[in-house]
């Protein structure tokens, strides 16, 4: 029987999967019966979100949580093998983590205001998706690596250069990651979303000024949610997408068409 998106039996580490994108993503994956390892940087946070997934799945064995600064080469090393363990084998690694900016021009932007953003948006994709590729090739049975960038990669993002930039390097990072890991079987794809509701995004969406200039311009005429992305992170783990790789996948609502 062909079921491609059966994900039972199969580990998969979510990197900022205690919350926004990151959880719904762990929720999808969980129902099509995958083990999880959520990483977050709040302990408080990320052991609510396990319980919460523990609850809607209703089986303990299947969630793990781990407290990991992705932009912190020793603590990614150590939960990365941390998953391995508690998981068996991860299949597949979404390097969801990110931080944005702060609204910042670039006439007043500092240079530690820069590389806040590039530590964990590209340094801590690096990392992760490093540690994951080591593990993949050992086993010698590929995988899947999916990057969680943003529209910002692709439109002109004022106040959000340094975010944006992050962003592209991520997409840039995952089309020579594509072509280089093939040989391992590993494929690599990036997601790019737009205005989504999470926590990141609150203050955003929620302005009335804000949400009068942009709604006009999403022709589905929402906000995103966090399950929209739970489709996609099935897919790109399942053996769906196992000619799929090197993509970028826009999940925006038509906003960066219109």
């Amino acid at each position: 029987m062909y079921n491609p998106f059966d994900l039972s039996g199969r580990g998969v580490v979510i990197t900022g999967g205690n919350g926004g994108i990151g959880y719904g993503m762990a929720r999808a994956l969980l129902a099509s019966g995958a083990s999880v390892a959520i990483w977050g940087s709040k302990p408080d946070k990320t052991e609510l979100a396990k319980a919460a997934l523990i609850q809607e799945c209703g089986d303990a064995s299947r969630v793990h949580a781990f407290v990991c600064d992705v932009g912190n080469e020793a603590q990614v090393e150590a939960s990365f093998a941390e998953s391995v363990a508690a998981l068996g084998r991860v299949h597949a690694c979404f390097a969801n983590a990110g931080v944005s900016s702060k609204g910042t021009t670039l006439l007043d932007m500092s240079l530690d205001e820069f590389r806040r953003v590039q530590r964990i948006n590209v340094e801590g994709v690096f990392l992760t998706f490093r540690a994951a590729t080591r593990h993949m090739a050992e086993q010698g049975q590929g995988g899947s690596l999916v990057a969680t960038a943003s529209t910002a990669a692709i439109e002109g993002a004022a106040r959000n250069s340094h975010y944006g930039a992050s962003k592209g390097a991520v997409t840039a990072f995952v089309r020579a990651l594509a072509v280089e890991l093939a040989r391992h079987k590993i494929r690599v794809n990036s997601i790019l979303p737009g205005w989504i509701v999470t926590d990141m995004t609150e203050r955003a969406v929620q302005n009335p000024k804000f949400a009068e200039a942009v709604l006009p311009r999403i022709p589905a005429r929402r906000w995103g949610e966090i399950d929209d992305f739970g489709g996609i992170a099935v897919y790109l783990a399942s053996d769906a997408a196992a000619y799929t790789t090197g993509e970028q996948f826009v999940i925006d609502g038509g906003y960066t068409k219109f």
